[in-house]
């Protein structure tokens, strides 16, 4: 079983003013450094049990892929240190190792052997690589011919094609088509369920939530946050909106978190989920037309409101969502102290399960450009089926059969 241990771990640069600066240093130790220390990652330290699927977050230049670099042992930290339990398949940099003059096949065979196995046993497991990398006669062709796609459907191939204790993966995987990362995905669950440990960096926030048991955001270097990757996710959709911290808030709502952000021009004062008699409901019946009520109190004039709302599953996956601006229904010069009601009424043909409904008063379509307020679990509720035949999935799409025989 697969461990990962990472304690204080620290990485800086030395950077120097000029290039005699550099040789200074080197030539006349006994003077002293010449040097400033450029940190891009400190003071981080998590632990990743055996079996456990860990997502990695942050934004551009967070430190995400400096951290992989340092557990997968390509660069040495400047603090701190890194312990691993158990072999390691790491797909780290799109195509890193691979020579562009040799085949894919040729480089299927140096990754094989950098990853720990001989020539025999990579032998043996070309023609499951072949068909998992699924590029046809492309495998005996130079890589230079490769697009990036290919290129990630050989890596990933050979990466995986012995299952590893621990399997690390950066955002290598995003340049796939569908299929492909469908097919990753699957075989990535599937070392899950026979006890692989995953650390998986991605900005895909369904890939995080429905493959990841925890979440960790990195934030300038540091390690900013870790928990469920549903209340990871949110706060970090909320700080890139802000960019500032400051105006994000977190707080305990029925057992999860509930993670709130805007400037404040406009908030919601009350939501809630009625039934056909207008009576407010916590559990709705499959099918049954409910209307979304959200009461929006205005505290500053604002000169285009727009109202939108997102239904989510248990997991934090989208089911449904839209705004005003989609159905070309904003709301111009809205002056404060107004209180706005707004009412979406539709069936609930979801399938049965725990949902939650978050909200969000913007200027356009978007959070990213106006953020009055975002608020996440703003609403959660449950539906069950207790009059329709038993289906299985997370929509009711009941449908008409017609069969013909002949």
């Amino acid at each position: 079983m697969g461990t990962i241990t990472v304690s204080n771990l620290g990485k800086a640069y030395k950077i120097y003013p000029t290039r005699l600066s550099r040789l200074g240093e080197w030539m006349l130790p006994f003077r002293g450094p010449r040097h400033k220390l450029k940190w891009v990652l400190r003071e981080v330290s998590f632990t990743v049990s055996p079996g456990e699927a860990v997502g990695l977050i942050g934004i551009n230049g967070a430190g995400k892929s400096t951290l992989l670099k340092l557990i997968t042992g390509t660069t040495q930290p400047t603090t701190g240190s890194v312990w691993m339990d158990g072999s390691v398949a790491a797909l780290l940099e799109l195509g890193m190792g691979f020579h562009p003059d040799f085949t894919g096949r040729q480089n299927a065979y140096m990754a094989g052997q950098l990853l720990g196995m001989t020539v025999e046993q990579i032998t043996e497991l070309m023609p499951q690589i072949e068909a998992f990398a699924d590029i046809g006669d492309y495998m005996d062709q130079p890589v230079r011919v490769y697009s990036s796609g290919m290129q990630m459907r050989v890596a990933f191939s050979v990466a995986t094609a012995r299952r590893p204790d621990i399997l690390i993966v950066d955002e290598a995987l995003s340049v796939g088509d569908a299929y492909f990362q469908h097919k990753s995905f699957d075989r990535i669950r599937q070392f899950q369920k026979q006890g692989t440990t995953l650390l998986l960096v991605s900005h895909d926030k369904q890939a995080i939530q429905s493959v990841c048991d925890r979440a960790i955001l990195l934030d300038g270097g540091r390690l900013a946050r870790e928990g469920k990757p549903e209340e990871i996710m949110d706060y970090y959709n909320a700080m890139i909106a802000e960019r500032e911290n400051d105006t994000v808030r977190q707080a305990e709502v029925e057992g999860k978190v509930q993670t709130v952000s805007g400037t404040g021009e406009a908030t919601v004062d009350d939501i809630a989920l009625l039934d056909e008699h207008g009576e407010r409901v916590e559990v709705v019946d499959v099918g049954s037309p409910v209307t979304l009520e959200v009461r929006v109190k205005v505290n500053a004039p604002i000169p285009r409101m727009v109202l939108g709302y997102m239904i989510k599953d248990r997991l934090g996956q989208p089911m449904y969502g839209t705004n005003t601006h989609l159905k070309q229904l904003p709301l111009d010069d809205v002056n404060a102290g107004e209180e706005v009601v707004y009412r979406f009424a539709f069936p609930m043909n979801l399938g049965p399960g725990s949902y939650s409904v978050a909200t969000a008063i913007v200027s356009t379509d978007t959070h990213l450009v106006n953020n009055y307020e975002w608020r996440d679990l703003a609403l959660v509720f449950t539906v069950m089926n207790m009059r329709r035949p038993h289906f299985e999935g997370s929509a009711w799409l009941d449908p008409a059969i017609d069969i013909q025989r002949t």
